[in-house]
């Protein structure tokens, strides 16, 4: 349930309808890529939380099986990734709000900054996202979902020859298989929320056997999930219907207009904005303790590094996260922020990877084969993502590193002794 609460939310509910604009039919493959690889991923990542059970993931395995500044790569590509995520379920909120009431249209932009800020202070007040709450989400998430392939499956079924075939449609101008890849690597993040079960190592009985069958367990069922929504959608209203127009961000409940199924558009649109909350709410409690920690370590300003003297949250860490995230709202368009979410995520697990293969023999779980074709996989699928943003994410880490090497990130007091 942990993993699933993590996973479902803003990559089944927004970028599946990305994917299926740059892919055509073809995002059924690109999903099935995209669940190998976070497969191999996860079990690199199971592997290094059941040697170094810490917080901080492969921030803190960089530091402990790499090199300094692999850690602070890592740690810099989480924040960018994660906050692109953010940003995005705040416009897919936004998207999903104004499909429901009429609310937003224009403003979508202003509802996403809007919700941002109001995560940002129920995290600065001391909330927390318990078991409960997940287990709810995911239930919720989950009965929009049925409702959606329900709704949809008549009419996949009667216009599902014409709308699945031709198989792979890319958009004019784009090669079939760079459209394949691109919508791999953006339905690859689509399943990373697995990263949040290998951490868990310190609450669960027997984690190096329970971990990776819950990872396994959670990829697949989130990736039948996909195929089943994916599959009805374009099946039902084609992929160039399922795609977001003009930076929109409901494409489900567009969707859901195609089916003449009325009825299903406001339980699809419920369930999105309750997916939508529960990640963004998540993301920036998590990217606020690994802003924290880097505050802490001197990878990031002191400042970050400090809790609230009364109470006692990471305050300068959480308003820091929430004017990056609004930065990357205020953009205002889904395809950019999780593109960018994409390339970004990927050199973050590249790292995870790298680390994997550098642990003891005693240490390992998995042959070396998984974390080499994990990496293998990451560093390809980074190069097929939407070229602007892979410009800004090599310039951004370029940037990182030279200021870390310039301004000497990394090198505390309290770390050197």
């Amino acid at each position: 349930m942990m993993g699933l609460g993590s996973i479902i939310g803003t990559g089944v509910f927004v970028s599946l309808g990305v994917a299926a604009g740059i892919a055509g039919p073809a995002v059924l493959l690109a999903i099935v890529i995209g669940a190998a690889l976070a497969g191999l991923n996860g079990l690199s990542s199971a592997q290094l939380a059941a040697d170094h059970p810490v917080s901080g993931g492969t921030y803190e395995y960089g530091y402990r099986y790499l090199r300094p500044w692999l850690g602070f790569l890592a740690g810099v590509t989480f924040m960018l990734a994660k906050s692109a995520s953010a940003a995005t379920a705040a416009l897919g909120f936004a998207g999903y709000l104004s499909n429901l009431t009429g609310i937003g249209g224009r403003w979508t932009v202003a509802v996403g900054l809007v919700v941002t800020l109001a995560t940002v202070l129920v995290v600065l007040a001391g909330i927390r996202r318990s078991s409960a709450a997940n287990v709810a989400i995911v239930i919720v998430s989950l009965t929009g979902l049925a409702v959606f392939v329900v709704a949809g499956a008549p009419a996949a079924a009667a216009n599902g020859g014409a709308n699945l075939v031709p198989f792979l449609v890319p958009e004019p101008g784009v090669a079939p298989v760079v459209a394949l890849l691109n919508a791999a690597a953006l339905m690859f993040v689509a399943f990373t929320g697995y990263g949040r079960i290998a951490t868990m190592g310190e609450e669960v009985r027997e984690p190096r056997r329970n971990i990776p069958r819950a990872i396994v367990a959670a990829l697949v069922l989130v990736t039948v999930v996909y195929l089943a929504v994916a599959f009805v959608g374009v099946g039902a209203v084609g992929a160039k219907a399922l795609a977001p127009v003009e930076g929109g961000a409901s494409p489900l409940a567009e969707a859901t207009s195609g089916f003449g199924a009325s009825w299903a558009r406001p339980v699809v649109s419920v369930a999105a904005i309750t997916a939508m909350l529960g990640v963004l709410l998540n993301l920036i409690l998590g990217l606020s303790r690994v802003l924290l920690a880097m505050g802490r370590r001197g990878d990031a300003p002191a400042a970050f590094g400090h809790l609230h003297r009364s109470s006692k949250t990471p305050a300068a860490a959480v308003l820091g996260v929430g004017v990056l995230v609004c930065a990357l709202v205020a953009i205002g368009d889904v395809r950019t922020t999780w593109s960018f979410s994409a390339f970004t995520v990927l050199v973050y697990y590249a790292v995870t990877n790298l680390a994997a293969l550098s642990l003891p023999v005693r240490a390992r779980m998995f042959p070396r084969v998984t974390a080499v074709l994990g990496l293998c996989g990451c560093l390809g699928l980074a190069f097929f993502v939407d070229r602007g943003a892979l410009l800004a994410g090599v310039g951004l880490l370029v940037f990182a590193l030279a200021a870390r090497f310039v301004l000497g990130l990394g090198r505390s007091p309290s770390r050197r002794s």
